[in-house]
């Protein structure tokens, strides 16, 4: 059955006090976080907005200009293509909670309000009402948007042409969207490097199936084959496990391809994220197979390891510092629309765990 999106109205029961109580905040508190209040924090700041969007609160602060007429001061909208589920599952961190403090700090310290929804993944077209009631209601105010996790491209195309957008990942196609992203190309070589100078030669490349096209997965792959080959690394195409659109398959048949080409010689599996990898580690111990013992797995992201995990050797994504540039960037395109789109990538570094070893004799 289609998941119904209840995120884009506003329910008159939601008040701030509810918000305050399911927080366990102050009354005052959550009001301040929706005035810019100089005075709190921007991690607290950014969980009222993730509460008041899933409970479908909006609040609008007005501002008398000196001629006395009332105008609405600079809100940004924070659009999550990500299911509410998926965006808060428990068992791993979620890159988009630390993306949105930093761009809470930022609209804090800039003056600019911020406004945060999900929207369906799978709805291809803003005139669509998943879109349409969401920009004929709180949209009217926004004055640009921030976009997290991929999105349709159409979708991007549509929203570009309405709002000044900055992306918080590299949206597929997309070419003239201003972005700020991660370096994933250096992250993924710093990886494999590391993986090389343990003793590894046959390394293998691991994601998963997505609603939709995952851009920032290709392009760890895209990343993963250009260092392979620079390396003289041998590639082959059964160690390259939902790398291609055309080779897709479900998630325990990907555990099972895994283990099948540990079984026939790969002594390393370099996951296009984290969540990705302790779910492999799981499956591959289920088969019988040891990480690091038996085969190492490395991760991209550096959120922290699930309660019964061991702590994953991956690339730490500074997300907090990519939320807060986007979201400068943002605020110099409301002054300034139209001009050559930047792309942004930040740096990353290696998190050294304990799931990487020397590959056995």
């Amino acid at each position: 059955m289609r998941q119904k999106w209840c995120f884009f109205f506003i329910m008159k029961q939601v008040n701030q006090q509810l918000i305050a109580d399911k927080l366990n905040l102050s009354r005052a508190t959550v009001s301040r976080c929706f005035t810019n209040h100089p005075g709190i924090n921007p991690e607290t700041r950014a969980r009222v907005f993730e509460l008041a969007s899933s409970l479908g609160y909006n609040h609008m602060v007005m501002r008398r200009s000196k001629s006395g007429g009332k105008r609405t001061r600079p809100i940004v909208g924070v659009l999550v293509c990500t299911t509410e589920e998926e965006y808060h599952r428990r068992d791993y961190d979620s890159p988009g909670r630390m993306l949105i403090k930093g761009v809470s700090e930022c609209c804090q310290l800039a003056k600019i309000g911020m406004s945060v929804h999900f929207v369906d993944p799978s709805v291809t077209s803003i005139s669509e009402p998943a879109y349409t009631d969401l920009f004929n209601s709180v949209g009217r105010h926004w004055s640009g948007l921030l976009l997290l996790y991929p999105f349709p491209r159409g979708v991007v195309d549509q929203i570009m042409i309405k709002y000044p957008c900055v992306s918080l990942v590299e949206q597929r196609g997309a070419s003239a969207l201003d972005c700020v992203d991660v370096n994933n190309y250096q992250g993924v070589a710093i990886i494999i490097n590391h993986l090389y100078e343990l003793g590894h030669r046959k390394i293998g490349f691991y994601s998963k199936a997505y609603p939709i096209e995952a851009s920032w997965s290709l392009r760890r792959y895209g990343a993963y084959v250009e260092k392979m080959t620079q390396m003289s690394l041998h590639l082959c195409n059964d160690d390259m496990i939902n790398a291609h659109p055309s080779r897709i398959v479900s998630l325990e048949e990907s555990f099972d391809l895994a283990a099948a080409r540990v079984r026939a010689g790969v002594t390393a599996f370099v996951c296009a994220a984290d969540h990705q990898a302790y779910d492999l580690i799981r499956a591959l111990r289920k088969r019988g197979i040891r990480v690091p013992e038996d085969v190492s797995v490395t991760g991209f992201d550096g959120i922290d390891p699930p309660a019964d995990m061991r702590p994953l050797s991956t690339i730490s994504i500074p997300y907090r510092s990519i939320g807060y540039v986007a979201a400068n960037r943002l605020k110099d395109l409301l002054g300034k629309r139209f001009g050559p789109a930047q792309h942004i990538l930040l740096s990353c570094q290696l998190s050294r765990g304990e799931t990487i070893s020397a590959p056995r004799k």
